[in-house]
């Protein structure tokens, strides 16, 4: 695993400051701009506050660097750029102390116990040994300072071997190996192949031509594909030697560091010279060097700079303090109210109040206080740490969770969510690399509206069908025979740009270095890699490109095609385009994308067209990848006429990317299909019954493709639309008052819809309706009997609740009359369907979906994803879980708990999740039981002795009740409690509902536990008390220490009795924890009632055999024994009654319910037939931005003077511990 990423990967720790005035600082576009997605806007308008440049870095000038300061604080300046040592470690060996003590009087448990304490230690308020409270708190205090410091020596270590990694840094003349610390801004570092990138750094020169150089993010962005980086073509030319590198002074000036990923602006000064750079020309801290042998940076930000840098809630600590407070108050003004009545009246009682009785009153508050302190037990805190830590280890040993594939076994990272696990009410999942696995395979084409795919096997040729192209590599798996004949035979002109437009339609670079006819390509996304690698199989061989040409081999016949523009690819495009001049000396333009954007472009719509739509309908539905490909001539005039204006935008300063897209998009139309390619993306289950099982327990709002069915009425844009105008218009909340169990909906929108529902509504509120024209799909005629059909069964789900079909009303002004669409009307609307999909959206949207979710409905929510772009959606949910798959370690390095693949979450949540909650949930109910059944005694005690907060019980007993004497069958059952067996629970996904709604510990649950407990107190108390008015005799016990004996005794076996009847899963290790508990009970009652403990401090161990006296007679064992009878069997008996009800209810309510009838049974219809503007696309391929720049600039395939050989040192690095860290290679 390699260090955490650099730029831009975490928010950065100082920010911008008012930079230079002039040129230098970047302006906001002032042109009109084609971005649809309002997140991207917003972005900019970030990137355009924070870009003044204000950092400053000189190569080679160390004292230079460090002279800069910055302003903190009035006259106080500090360095500005930071060196590159990184700590994440929390404390030191002098901060450790003060720190976590800090840390943890801020929780306001301890916070109380420390107060208490102190009022312990106040001799006219303390009521009970300084022992009782004391030694629990130095345990709980403890064992948290442990685990804090067993957490930062891992972040010790870890800060440890990166900072100790070696690199080489230019010192005076020659190369010299470092350590990663000692780097500081301005060194300029060499860096070899496979080497991680130890700050981020301006790329100045490499091995490769042109000074190109290839390096792998996945550390960072979590995406696979080699990513280019070019130095400038001053830097490339001029810095060849070790000598001119030493001589280098020149001056970067650029932004502050900052959050941005994918954007970097500065300027370089050398030689009286201004460069301009972007993050074409920076590589980032945690970027793996790829495919070059050797390559120069300048370091730009070091170290920090650019470093990737509840169940026990105040709901029942606050209620029970609130309680504890008001039995004090109360039991403290009886005590005064009891003195002002006979304290002039009995000398004795005169004797125990001397002072006031308002003085009294108020010393008496704090001793019953502290007296009752007891009732918020501390040792549960000190037990939920062990039981927290357990069930996490138990996660961490699950072999059912060990992806072997990829050695990846599953870690719950935080140990404080488990129990959340079982309460997951919704799921939000990524698709891609989590549903599905992030390979893509050539599955199917349409060329000329037929559809090719796969043969059977029963046609499927025995030996490789690509034999006969010499360039075939084998990793093609798809096979048609009579696509294959059709090729091959070089007559169908529609075959021939088809697969010509797949070899030369992209960026990828080709590596010749295994000689002639072993091809390598470099890719910038691994989608493009298999669709030039399918085309070189069926014999058009991308061979090479120049600045100006791409070479092809179409079938044995090279040619060269002259580029005369790559019109990039972007989010908001959807689409690239490249324009070649062929052979023959006509112009031709082909264009890949998306097919929402390829459609509307094209220049008629025949019968290929619609064949080419129904066959995409088709591809949709069996949820495969598709990707829409068009070509056109282009007359010689149209070209001349176009390229001034497309070659004056690309030299604009400000706003080129909107003009160019202008530019671009006159070029883009008048198309003709050239056909589609179909991926198939590879699942991770055998199958999707982990997703179908899961879905019975748990609401998935995210991207759940696998759950859509026959069944489902799917609704789009205009329907979404449609119901939540009349929700709002007619105030009806038809989500609620009509019955959806028979109806399955599911929805799928867009990242464009969402932004507009989610975020135009607050600027502009009718936005959303004057972007969406209703009219336009319910006046269409039906385009099939089957489209006719979906309608019907809308127009019927529409009227049964009370939608009208008939467009909204409009006004004079164009605007719809209906109120302002509120969020959570579309929060109810998602959360009554059965899937939500939401396609092509933004990370920024994925955390919005999330914590719109969160704000209106009150569950415990779960995001799983594998990327980098799932991160926000990962830390805003209430669980996160990253998958440790191919997209890097972002995902993982950001979730609570780590898995190899998706379908173990099933075993995740239903298992591990279910039995955590269940035994944290029984945990607490008897925890709350028996501290309650226990600590009411003192309030009844209080009622005899004349409200004097006179403790009934032994010190020692309070001390190590909770501690010793009752824990330890309560940690087997927050250990190893089950109620079934794994399989089972499996077997049973609907049992997971009980968590969910949170039926095992809620408000109800907790009060009767409260209750149960001082129902306990009651019998253990006045049963014993009324029994011991009439004795007398050695049997009697009606003295202090016999009676309180005889209580505490009665409540320690009631409390057992009562494990005893909870436990459902018995094994040796349960009767051990018992018998244990109750062995530590007599051994340390003999201890602290001995003879010589009590000679040596009688104040401290008052009780002298008084355990003995009351054990030795049988008369009071049985009335310890009645005690124990009348708080175990009325309470068995109830639970036997209550279970023997809700079963019989439960199976009046199956009869009655019978079988489940479905209202709608909706075929699955090709949303392409209804002409929906909003069509769902299945367009789902991987493009980068970017590259086409550096194609066309020329730099990234120029020729000129490369490195010379004697920059490259020829010492090896040196072997230690750091070193070994390094991310592991990825083939």
């Amino acid at each position: 695993m390699g260090d955490a990423p650099g730029r831009g990967a975490a928010q950065r720790k100082r920010r911008a400051q008012p930079g230079r005035p002039g040129k230098y600082e970047r302006r906001p576009p002032e042109g009109p701009t084609s971005m649809s997605s309002l997140s991207q806007k917003e972005e900019l308008q970030d990137e355009d506050k924070n870009s003044a440049f204000t950092w400053e870095v000189q190569a080679n000038n160390r004292a230079y660097n460090s002279q800069l300061k910055e302003k903190v604080f009035l006259c106080w300046r500090r360095r500005k750029h930071k060196t590159n040592i990184i700590r994440t470690a929390k404390y030191n060996f002098f901060s450790f102390l003060p720190l976590t003590l800090y840390e943890q009087f801020h929780r306001l448990s301890n916070l109380y116990f420390l107060l208490i304490i102190i009022l312990q230690g106040i001799p006219d308020l303390s009521t009970l040994p300084w022992f009782s409270l004391f030694a629990p708190m130095i345990c709980l205090l403890f064992i948290r300072a442990a685990r804090d410091l067993a957490d930062d020596i891992g972040r010790h270590k870890s800060d440890r071997a990166i900072n100790n990694r070696p690199c080489q840094i230019l010192m005076g003349k020659s190369f010299t190996w470092k350590k990663w610390k000692d780097l500081c801004v301005g060194d300029v570092v060499c860096l070899h192949k496979d080497s991680i990138v130890p700050a981020d750094m301006l790329l100045l020169a490499s091995t490769e031509p042109s000074s190109l150089c290839y390096v792998e993010t996945v550390d960072i962005d979590g995406e696979t594909n080699l990513k280019f980086r070019q130095a400038l073509t001053v830097t490339h030319q001029e810095l060849t030697t070790v000598r001119n590198m030493a001589s280098f002074q020149g001056t970067v000036t650029c932004e502050a560091p900052n959050s941005r990923l994918h954007r970097f602006v500065g300027c370089l000064e050398w030689n009286d010279q201004k460069y301009s750079l972007d993050i074409g020309n920076l590589l980032l801290r945690g970027c793996k060097i790829r495919n070059t042998d050797t390559c120069y940076g300048l370091v730009i930000y070091a170290g920090m700079d650019g470093w990737a840098n509840g169940w026990m809630n105040g709901m029942w600590v606050g209620g029970i303090f609130i309680s504890v407070v008001l039995v004090s108050l109360v039991l403290a003004f009886s005590s005064g109210f009891l003195a002002g009545e006979f304290k002039d009246k009995h000398y004795y009682v005169s004797a125990l109040h001397r002072d006031s009785v308002a003085t009294d009153t108020f010393l008496m508050f704090w001793g019953f206080l502290i007296l009752l302190s007891v009732t918020i037990p501390m040792a549960m805190f000190i037990i939920s740490e062990f039981i927290y830590l357990g069930n996490s280890v138990f996660i961490n040993w699950d072999v059912n969770m060990y992806y072997e594939a990829q050695d990846v076994p599953a870690k719950a990272r935080s140990t404080s969510l488990n129990d959340h696990l079982g309460q997951v009410g919704y799921i939000f999942s990524d698709k891609t690399g989590t549903l599905t696995q992030n390979i893509l395979t050539f599955n199917k084409c349409c060329i000329n509206g037929r559809v090719y795919g796969p043969d059977s096997e029963a046609r499927r040729p025995k030996e490789n069908p690509y034999l006969w192209n010499e360039f075939a590599d084998g990793k093609l798996l798809f096979h048609n025979a009579a696509l294959l004949r059709l090729v091959r035979n070089n007559r169908d002109e529609a075959v021939r740009e088809f697969w010509r437009l797949l070899a030369i339609c992209h960026t990828v670079m080709v590596r010749d270095s295994r000689g002639e006819r072993q091809l390598s390509y470099q890719a910038a996304s691994p989608d493009e890699e298999a669709l030039v690698t399918a085309a070189r199989n069926f014999g058009y061989v991308f061979l090479s490109r120049t600045q100006d040409t791409i070479t092809v081999m179409e079938l044995g016949e090279e040619r060269v095609y002259q580029v005369l523009a790559i019109m990039d690819f972007n989010s908001v495009r959807k689409r690239m385009s490249v324009l070649v001049r062929k052979p023959e000396g006509t112009i031709g333009l082909y264009t890949k994308g998306a097919d929402t954007v390829i459609f509307e472009r094209l220049h008629r719509r025949g019968a290929t067209e619609f064949a080419t739509e129904e066959a995409l309908a088709a591809f949709a539905q069996e949820t495969l990848r598709t990707l829409c490909l068009a070509y056109r001539e282009v007359a010689e005039d149209i070209y001349e006429e176009w390229q001034p204006r497309h070659q004056k935008a690309s030299l604009l300063l400000q706003n080129r990317a909107q003009v160019l897209q202008q530019v671009y998009s006159e070029m883009e139309q008048n198309l003709k299909v050239g056909g589609r390619v179909v991926g198939h993306p590879r699942g991770p289950w055998d199958s999707p019954a982990p997703a179908r099982k899961l879905g019975e327990t748990a609401v998935n709002i995210g991207f759940a493709c696998e759950l859509l069915s026959e069944n489902m009425v799917i609704l789009e844009e205009k329907e979404i639309t449609r119901m939540l105008e009349s929700y709002w218009d007619s105030n009806s909340n038809f989500l609620t008052k009509k019955s959806l169990s028979g109806v399955n909906l599911a929805l799928v929108i867009n990242g464009d819809f969402l932004d507009k529902l989610l975020v135009s509504l607050r600027k502009e509120p009718r936005a959303l309706v004057q972007n969406v024209n209703v009219d336009e799909e319910w006046q269409e005629p039906a385009q099939s009997r089957r489209d006719f059909l979906h309608a019907r069964r809308l127009s019927l789900m529409f009227r049964s609740f009370g939608i009208p079909l008939a467009p909204p009303s409009q006004d004079s002004g164009g605007r719809c009359t209906s109120e302002v669409l509120q969020e959570r009307t579309f929060v109810d609307l998602a959360s009554h369907c059965q899937a939500v999909i939401c396609c092509r959206v933004t990370p920024k949207q994925k955390a919005l979906i999330v914590a719109l979710v969160k704000k209106y409905h009150q569950v415990v929510t779960l995001a799983i994803g594998d990327g980098a772009n799932d991160v926000n959606m990962i830390k805003t949910a209430d669980v996160g879980v990253g998958l440790a798959g191919q997209e890097g370690m972002q995902a993982v390095q950001n979730s609570d708990f780590v898995l190899g693949q998706f379908r173990f979450l099933q075993r995740l949540l239903l298992v591990h999740g279910r039995w955590s909650y269940m035994r944290i949930s029984k945990f607490l109910r008897y925890f709350f039981y028996k501290t309650m059944a226990s600590m009411m005694v003192q309030v009844w005690f209080a009622f005899y002795n004349g409200f004097t907060a006179q403790p009934l019980y032994e010190g020692w007993f309070l001390a190590f009740y909770n501690l010793l004497y009752s824990t330890i069958p309560v940690l087997y059952i927050g250990l190893f409690e089950q109620d079934i067996s794994a399989e089972q629970s499996l077997g049973k996904p609907e049992l997971y509902v009980v968590g969910q709604k949170d039926e095992l510990f809620n408000y109800w649950v907790f009060f009767q536990a409260v209750a149960h407990g001082m129902a306990a107190s009651l019998i253990n108390f006045f049963m014993t008390l009324w029994i011991s008015w009439d004795t007398a005799g050695p049997a009697s016990f009606s003295d202090h220490q016999s009676f309180a004996v005889v209580v505490a005794l009665s409540c320690l076996l009631s409390v057992t009795m009562e494990v005893i009847l909870i436990i459902k899963y018995w094994s040796a290790l349960c009767v051990v924890s018992i018998l244990l508990s109750l062995g530590f009970y007599a051994v340390m009652t003999t201890t602290t009632q001995c003879l010589w403990l009590f000679r040596m401090a009688p104040k401290t161990f008052p009780f002298l055999y008084a355990d003995v006296s009351v054990l030795s007679s049988p008369s009071i064992l049985l009335v310890v024994l009645l005690n124990v009878s009348l708080n175990t069997l009325p309470v068995l008996g109830l639970r036997v009654i209550f279970q023997a009800l809700r079963k019989a209810r439960a199976e009046e309510e199956k009869v009655e319910e019978g079988p489940r009838e479905d209202i709608f049974t909706v075929e699955p219809v090709p949303h392409l037939y209804r002409e929906s503007h909003a069509r769902r696309s299945s367009y789902a391929f991987s493009h980068h931005e970017g590259y086409a720049d550096l194609i066309t600039q020329g730099t990234i395939l120029r020729t000129g003077p490369g490195v010379s050989d004697d920059i490259t040192s020829d010492s090896s690095a040196p072997c230690d511990e750091g070193a070994s860290l390094s991310p592991k290679e990825s083939h």
